[in-house]
């Protein structure tokens, strides 16, 4: 079996190098992963967080983010940016097709009923945000990525002063019928609020403007990100601890939070705590989502083997997060041990993912998201898009 799957994927590598990063993929392997564990196991015992709320909370999702800016980049051409007016205008309508489409499995999932908040709808309003951004040099979205990272915390406390504290009901196909709710909710007050988040996208595009496959720029991510990573939990700590902030807010300032804090006062903006949304929460995960990739970029250089596995678990997140979801619908109430139902989800992820590349080809969904976006981009500029992280590799022989 490890001789095969060693074959395959050493007949893929060489197609690969062009074709895909391998670490990005183990990366997203890694988020996830975890994000199944947040799923499935309990994030707090009373106040205090368990193992998965220290590790994952928060995390898993932010490190899905940061990829997804990471593969918008690359879908767009790595570090050549679109040149011209009409390819600009393509990869921007194929990220909004894009965009659209993983809005809308979004909402269909919220329709399951799943026991978790489904992110999906949030990433689409990414893509959208992001079909702006595809021309804009990797300096400037570095620099964008740090002013959102200290603004847009500011300005969604002032913008969400005397309104009803988040997150309020999940945004599904019937929330449309009031669309003005809806943009509400996936922007400033949802789980995953888009206005926070562009911090994530941001990070993600300039880091997907490098080049990846650079031993140098991988080991820059991991300490730098580490470092950024420990830097805002200090931060806060000191803030929280020394700077009094923690008797201003007093045990709140450790509650679980659900995109959002409060808006009683500014001490709000110190704490780290996973999904709340402030400066040193939006750093530290960022920060945490750039040494994960740096990892997973070095390993792939340097023991590729270890991330074989990872590779092809990560290379249909969509169709496996998807499939994760509805597995969670089904399974609701029925009553399982923790660990067994997310051993069975990651075993189950594991085997589709290397099915598929086994048989050379994407994942369902990620295969209906490359199509639409190549169409739509080449009725916009006449030319067929070459990317550089989105196509599908070929089966063998051919």
């Amino acid at each position: 079996m490890t001789g095969a799957l060693e074959a395959a994927v050493g007949r893929h590598r060489t197609r690969s190098r062009r074709e895909r990063i391998v670490g990005v993929d183990a990366a997203r392997a890694v988020a996830l992963v975890g994000m199944f564990a947040t799923h499935i196991f309990p994030l707090r015992e009373g106040r205090e967080p368990t193992l998965t709320g220290m590790i994952a909370s928060g995390r898993a999702s932010a490190l899905f983010a940061v990829l997804a800016g990471v593969g918008v980049a690359l879908a767009t051409g790595g570090m050549q940016r679109p040149r011209g007016t009409r390819a600009h205008l393509g990869a921007g309508a194929a990220l909004v097709v894009r965009g659209a489409l993983v809005a809308a499995v979004g909402l269909t999932l919220v329709a399951t009923r799943a026991p978790v908040a489904i992110i999906l709808a949030y990433y689409g309003v990414l893509f959208v945000v992001a079909a702006f951004l595809v021309r804009v040099p990797r300096g400037l979205l570095a620099a964008g990525a740090v002013l959102a990272c200290v603004l847009t915390p500011v300005a969604s406390q002032l913008l969400r002063e005397g309104m009803p504290e988040g997150p309020g009901a999940q945004v599904g196909w019937p929330a449309l019928a009031a669309p003005g709710n809806a943009v509400v909710t996936l922007v400033l007050t949802g789980y995953y609020p888009v206005l926070t988040w562009t911090t994530y996208l941001l990070a993600g595009m300039a880091v997907g403007r490098l080049d990846l496959r650079r031993p140098q720029v991988a080991t820059g991510l991991l300490v730098g990100g580490a470092a950024l990573a420990v830097a805002a939990h200090t931060a806060s700590a000191l803030l929280l601890g020394p700077g009094n902030g923690v008797w201003v807010l007093g045990a709140a300032a450790s509650e679980r939070r659900y995109g959002t804090t409060p808006t009683g006062t500014w001490w709000w903006l110190a704490v780290d705590t996973p999904h709340s949304g402030s400066t040193l929460d939006l750093a530290a995960t960022t920060g945490s989502a750039l040494a994960v990739l740096g990892t997973m970029l070095l390993l792939s250089r340097w023991a590729p083997r270890v991330v074989l596995v990872p590779a092809a678990l990560g290379s249909a997140p969509l169709t496996l997060y998807t499939l994760h979801v509805v597995a969670l619908a089904w399974y609701a109430g029925r009553g399982s041990d923790d660990l067994v139902l997310w051993l069975g989800h990651v075993l189950a992820a594991t085997l589709v993912g290397l099915a598929l590349r086994f048989a050379g080809v994407r994942g369902p969904l990620e295969a209906v998201l490359s199509a639409a976006g190549r169409a739509v981009r080449r009725l916009v500029t006449g030319i067929t898009p070459k990317a550089v992280d989105s196509d599908p590799p070929r089966p063998p022989g051919t």
